[in-house]
C-alpha cells in the first residue's frame, strides 16, 4: 500500500468563476494504531500537511438582496489549523485574495506566500482590518518546503502583473495549479510567461493539471494586453470632453496604459472609487504605476478643469451598485457630472451573471450624453486575462498531465475544456469535472472521487460576516417582490385586545384597494383573538396565529404573499 495519498478539496472557484479557494491535504500511512479517530481515515492514513491556494470573494447574484459579497465556507478546516502550513496566492485579483482578512485568524494565522504586487495588496487589506499577518514575497522558481509539500511559483501572464502558477510537488506526484492566465508574448510592463519552467514541470512529470477554463469556448489565442494601450491613445485623441475609463481596480497593467495615454495628451489623471484609489496608491509606492506629480488630480476639482484635459479612471466596471461608476451613471457624484462630449470606455467584459447590471449602466450613461464604448461595439478595447482554447491547449501540451481538473469557469466551460482535452488525445474520463465540496484522492498514478465536503455561501453585508442567512434573504426577496404588512396589536395586562388592531403597509397594494382590504383583515384578527374562557393569550402564539391567518387571507384576496410582521404592545 502507498505510504502517501493526497486529497484535493475545492472550497470555492471550481464553478461560478469567483470565490476561489482550494485545499491540498497530504496524508501519510500511520504506524500508530493509538491515534485518535479524527486524525486518521478509515485506511489509517494520518493527515500530515495542508496548503491552501487562494482565498477570494465572490459576487452575489441579483437574488441575493442586500449582500455585498460572499466568501468561502471554511468550516471543514476549523479543527485542522495545526496542519495548515501556508496559504499560497496566485495573483492580486479580489476573487483570489479578498476573503483572507475574514478567515485568516480562523485558519490559524499561517504564513502567506505570494508575489510582490499581490503581497502589497494583501498587506493593505489586513491593515484596513487592523489584523497583523505574515506575508512573504516569493522568488520565482525557488523551492519552498512546507512539510512534505515542495512548492514552486512559476511566472505567467494575466490581466494583472505578478501572476503565478503554482507547482505542488508531493510524494504522490506533482500537481500544477494553473489559476487565471493567458500566454501573452508582449505584455506591457512585464516579462512573458516562463515557458522553460512550465515545460520543465511537464518533463519532470505532472500527475494533475488544474487549469483556468474560462476561455474554453473561445477559439484562437487571447489577444495581448499590449493592444489595449494603442486603443486608449486613439480613443483619447478623438475625445473632446472628459475621457472616462473603467476596469477592475486591481488591473494595474490596464490602468497604467490609460495613464500613459493621459500623460501623452497632457490630461489630469483622477481616480474615482475607494478600491481604485487604494490600489493605484499601492502600485505607485512600489513603482508599478509611475505618474508625474503635476498630472495627478483630485475628484473635487474635476469640474474646474477643461473637460478635454481630464482623464478619469473609475472603479465599478461590473455595474456594482454604489460603485464609483454607478454613482456617475445615477448622477450621485456631486463633483463629477456626465456631459455631452464625454467618452466612457468600459475596458472589461462582464463576469457571467453581471451582464444586466453593466448594460443598465451603459443605458444611464448614454442618456446623459456620454459616448459609451464597450467590447460589444468595438474590438481591441479589452483583452481578456483568460486564455482562449489555443492558450489552454499549449498548457496541456507543455505539462502533459495524466489527469485534469478545470477550474475558474462555469459548468459549460468545464464541458468545453473536457472536449478540448479529448481533441488532444486524452481520455474524457481523465478530465474530472467537480463542483464545490467535491473531493479527489490522488495516489501514485491514480485519481478517484472522494467523499463530499459540506459547504455553503457565507454572506457578508455592511453589518458583518455570516449575519445574512437564508431566512434573511428570503425575507428581503419577499419585501422586494410582494411588500410588507405590519399588524400592531394593543393588549392589556390580562392579555385582551384593548382596541382595534392597526394595519400598516408598504409596497403591497394600492392605497384605495388597501383601505377596504385592511378593514376586513382587522375584523379577521379580532375574531381569531376573541377571548376564550378568560385565558391569557401568549404573545408568541398570537403572532404565529395572526401571521398564518393574514398570509392565507391576503393570498386568497390578492394572489400575493407579503411579508407579515406582527407587533404586540401592552397598554
Amino acid at each position: 500500500m502507498d505510504m502517501y495519498k493526497l486529497r484535493f478539496i475545492p472550497l470555492g472557484g471550481i464553478v461560478g468563476v469567483t470565490k476561489n479557494m482550494y485545499v491540498y491535504e497530504l496524508y501519510v500511512k500511520s504506524q500508530n494504531s493509538n491515534l485518535k479517530s479524527q486524525e486518521v481515515d478509515k485506511d489509517e492514513y494520518m493527515l500530515k500537511d495542508i496548503v491552501i491556494v487562494d482565498c477570494g470573494i465572490g459576487f452575489p447574484m441579483e437574488k441575493e438582496l442586500g449582500v455585498d459579497f460572499v466568501i468561502p465556507d471554511i468550516s471543514y478546516l476549523r479543527d485542522k489549523t495545526d496542519k495548515i502550513r501556508a496559504i499560497l496566492v496566485s495573483h492580486g485579483h479580489e476573487d483570489h485574495t479578498s476573503a483572507l482578512p475574514y478567515h485568516y485568524r480562523d485558519l490559524g494565522s499561517p504564513p502567506i506566500y505570494t508575489t510582490n504586487l499581490t503581497a502589497s495588496f494583501i498587506e493593505n487589506k489586513f491593515k484596513e482590518f487592523d489584523i497583523s499577518s505574515r506575508v512573504e514575497r516569493i522568488a520565482y522558481n525557488k523551492e519552498y518546503v512546507f512539510g512534505d509539500f515542495r512548492i514552486q511559483f512559476i511566472h505567467v501572464t494575466h490581466s494583472i502583473p505578478d501572476t503565478a502558477h503554482i507547482l505542488l510537488k508531493t510524494p504522490v506526484g506533482a500537481l500544477y495549479h494553473g489559476a487565471d492566465f493567458k500566454f501573452d508574448l508582449t505584455p506591457p510592463y512585464d516579462s512573458p510567461p516562463d515557458f522553460y519552467e512550465i515545460t520543465k514541470a511537464g518533463h519532470d512529470g505532472v500527475l494533475c493539471l488544474l487549469s483556468d477554463a474560462l476561455g474554453a469556448e473561445r477559439d484562437g489565442l487571447t489577444l495581448s494586453e499590449d493592444i489595449v494601450g494603442a486603443t486608449f491613445e486613439d480613443s483619447m485623441r478623438k475625445t473632446r470632453g472628459k475621457f472616462i475609463m473603467t476596469t477592475f481596480s486591481s488591473n494595474i497593467s490596464r490602468i497604467r496604459q490609460c495613464v500613459d495615454a493621459a500623460v501623452k495628451f497632457n490630461r489630469k489623471i483622477i481616480f474615482l472609487g475607494r478600491s481604485m484609489r487604494e490600489n493605484t496608491r499601492i502600485a505607485q509606492e512600489i513603482n508599478y504605476l509611475p505618474i508625474p506629480y503635476n498630472l495627478l488630480g483630485k475628484e473635487e476639482e474635476t469640474m474646474k478643469i477643461p473637460p478635454n484635459k481630464v482623464c478619469l479612471i473609475v472603479a465599478g466596471s461590473q455595474g456594482q451598485y454604489g460603485s464609483a461608476l454607478s454613482k456617475l451613471a445615477n448622477k450621485m457624484n456631486k463633483f463629477v457630472k456626465i456631459k455631452t462630449g464625454d467618452r466612457v470606455i468600459i475596458s472589461s467584459d462582464p463576469i457571467p451573471g453581471n451582464e444586466n447590471e453593466v448594460y443598465a449602466l451603459i443605458e444611464d450613461l448614454t442618456k446623459q450624453g456620454a459616448d459609451v464604448v464597450y467590447s460589444d461595439i468595438q474590438d481591441q478595447l479589452h483583452a481578456s486575462g483568460h486564455g482562449n482554447r489555443e492558450d489552454l491547449k499549449y498548457l496541456i501540451r507543455f505539462t502533459n498531465p495524466k489527469y485534469f481538473i478545470p477550474i475558474g469557469g462555469t459548468v459549460r466551460h468545464q464541458q468545453q475544456y473536457r472536449k478540448l482535452a479529448e481533441g488532444l488525445g486524452h481520455k474524457p474520463e481523465s478530465v474530472l469535472l467537480l463542483e464545490e465540496g467535491n473531493t479527489v484522492w490522488f495516489t501514485k498514478n491514480q485519481a478517484v472521487a472522494g467523499e463530499q465536503i459540506d459547504t455553503k455561501n457565507i454572506y457578508v453585508d455592511a453589518y458583518g460576516i455570516g449575519d445574512v442567512g437564508n431566512i434573511v434573504l428570503r425575507d428581503r426577496k419577499t419585501l422586494s417582490n410582494e411588500g410588507v404588512v405590519v399588524a400592531v396589536l394593543p393588549f392589556d395586562s390580562s392579555g385582551r385586545l384593548t382596541s382595534k388592531p392597526k394595519i400598516l403597509s408598504k409596497g403591497f397594494v394600492f392605497e384605495k384597494v388597501g383601505v377596504e382590504l385592511f378593514e376586513r383583515s382587522v375584523v379577521l384578527i379580532e375574531k381569531r383573538l376573541k377571548p376564550r374562557g378568560g385565558e391569557k393569550l401568549d404573545a408568541i402564539a398570537v403572532k404565529r396565529e395572526v401571521i398564518s391567518a393574514l398570509e392565507e387571507f391576503f393570498y386568497k384576496e390578492t394572489g400575493r404573499r407579503p411579508l407579515i410582521v406582527v407587533e404586540t404592545i401592552e397598554v
